[in-house]
């Protein structure tokens, strides 16, 4: 792998004081694990906590401050919330963005409408109808803070970690060409991670994620690699084994999934898609069969069959609520001393990545960043993932190269709805926002007169969220039984 063409250049990190403005700030998952790893880590700083939610982005710099008086904790950081966009990013030298509107009023609906027109999407959040509308009340949001990015910080290193990833970076770079932003995602990394497994399994090593080395190309969720290494050693002839032997053929039955995670992987679609194509899938599964849809027919046994279990509205919806939800963060309780904690390391790559930019040891790691040709056979501009070296000041995709025509074809298709959408965003045209929603994979299994109901009853399911685009005028809603 080489260093292509045009860096993501920004300014150079002072670890002694870094300021970073995390919009999305009252997060339950992100901002905890976060504030763990900043406290470990060679950074001192400001974290500036902003949400719409002022009270969660302020229990959460309160966990900040107390992870902060810990005799473990190595760094020295201070936390604040704020109500204020502007407040949060002026002067800022690193941007993070991780929000989502709440999933009783938007994520339920990109599952279960779909489900009503025969769509059982797995996941629903980063492409098909729901992916779609997730990022259609996302992008304007994005735009504008790019905007904002743009008067009060630009010069910022910006981390995206908010899906739909591609959508929303793309989003980002569509408002202000110039900014520093990089799309983040942990599919990849928890892919290597199962690599190293496989090695420690079959050729008696003792292996880590850090000893796997892959050639990753694709967009987000539906990445793919074709070269494996393991500290050296060819990992190819080895996946080529595990993708015939039992382990790589195995089916499941819903009873099997019944008490089983949604975030379970069994690698089923992935070790099938390898043997069809000639290069493995490098993401989960219940991403992929959102891309590669054959898996998705059938309903719940079709999906289940390849030991992948369906994220349901259900779990959405509670997983938004405290109360209920499985996250392992659990700031209250830790605050209040009803639950013991821990100071670890999350295992993300972001600190790598802050560390390497400051001028500390240079990483390789995937990101998400417009296609200046790292990835052959996808338009130029569209948002990839691919690997990118990183170091002081610099983040710089890596050659990559292209796919076979077959998944080169799926890879372009899902980019042309991307960009459809993101086209249509520029003037709110809902119009043409459904051209880019008719030509996804999951919605042409429908006739053009259902694909525009489904559009519809999406638009009157979500319709507040939706307040830039043009709805009024919309000619897609016209005769469409629906009340919007």
């Amino acid at each position: 792998m080489e260093a292509i063409g045009k860096a993501t250049r920004g300014q150079r990190l002072d670890p002694e004081d870094v300021t970073i403005a995390y919009v999305g700030g009252g997060s339950r998952q992100w901002v905890p694990n976060l504030v763990q790893d900043l406290a470990l880590s060679a950074f001192d700083g400001t974290v500036r906590l902003y949400d719409l939610d002022v009270e969660a982005a302020e229990r959460n710099a309160e966990f900040g401050n107390w992870v902060q008086e810990r005799e473990d904790a190595t760094a020295n950081w201070t936390y604040e919330a704020t109500g204020s966009l502007d407040a949060a990013l002026e002067g800022a030298d690193v941007v993070l963005l991780s929000t989502q509107y709440d999933p009783s009023e938007t994520f339920v609906h990109d599952l279960d409408v779909p489900e009503e027109h025969g769509i059982y999407g797995a996941v629903a959040a980063t492409i098909g109808p729901g992916g779609i509308f997730r990022a259609m009340r996302t992008i304007h949001d994005y735009k504008r803070i790019a905007a904002r990015v743009r008067e009060h910080c630009p010069d910022a290193w910006v981390f995206n970690f908010t899906n739909p990833v591609h959508f929303v970076t793309r989003a980002l770079y569509d408002e202000y060409p110039d900014i520093n932003a990089v799309g983040m995602c942990h599919e990849v990394l928890h892919a290597r991670a199962h690599l190293a497994d496989l090695a420690s399994e079959h050729l008696d090593v003792d292996a880590e994620r850090a000893d796997v080395s892959v050639n990753v190309k694709g967009i987000n969720h539906f990445t793919w690699i074709d070269e494996a290494y393991c500290d050296g050693v060819d990992l190819w002839p080895l996946l080529e084994d595990v993708a015939e032997s039992e382990a790589g053929t195995r089916e499941f039955t819903p009873a099997d999934l019944e008490d089983a995670s949604p975030f379970v992987d069994n690698w089923q679609v992935s070790w099938e898609l390898f043997r069809r194509f000639g290069v493995l899938p490098f993401a989960g599964d219940r991403h992929i069969v959102e891309y590669a849809n054959w898996f998705l027919h059938g309903g719940q046994e079709g999906l289940n069959r390849w030991g992948v279990k369906r994220t349901g509205s259900d779990f959405r919806a509670k997983h938004w609520t405290p109360a209920e939800s499985e996250q392992t963060t659990d700031v209250e309780a830790w605050l209040a001393g009803e639950k013991a904690f821990e100071l670890e390391a999350s295992g993300e790559a972001f600190l790598d990545i802050l560390e390497a930019l400051a001028g500390g040891e240079s990483v390789v790691t995937n990101v998400n960043l417009p296609n200046r040709g790292q990835v052959e056979g996808i338009e130029r501009g569209a948002v990839v993932e691919t690997n990118a070296v990183v170091r002081a000041s610099e983040i710089r995709p890596l050659a990559a190269g292209g796919f076979p025509r077959p998944v080169e074809s799926m890879i372009r298709g899902h980019v042309d709805t991307i960009e459809t959408i993101i086209e249509a965003a520029r003037d709110g045209d809902l119009d043409q926002a459904f051209r880019g929603f008719l030509i996804d994979p999951q919605v042409r299994t429908l006739q053009t007169e259902e694909a525009a109901e489904l559009f519809a009853e999406l638009v009157a399911a979500e319709e507040e969220y939706l307040d830039d685009w043009n709805v009024a005028d919309a000619d897609v809603l016209d005769g469409v039984d629906v009340e919007i």
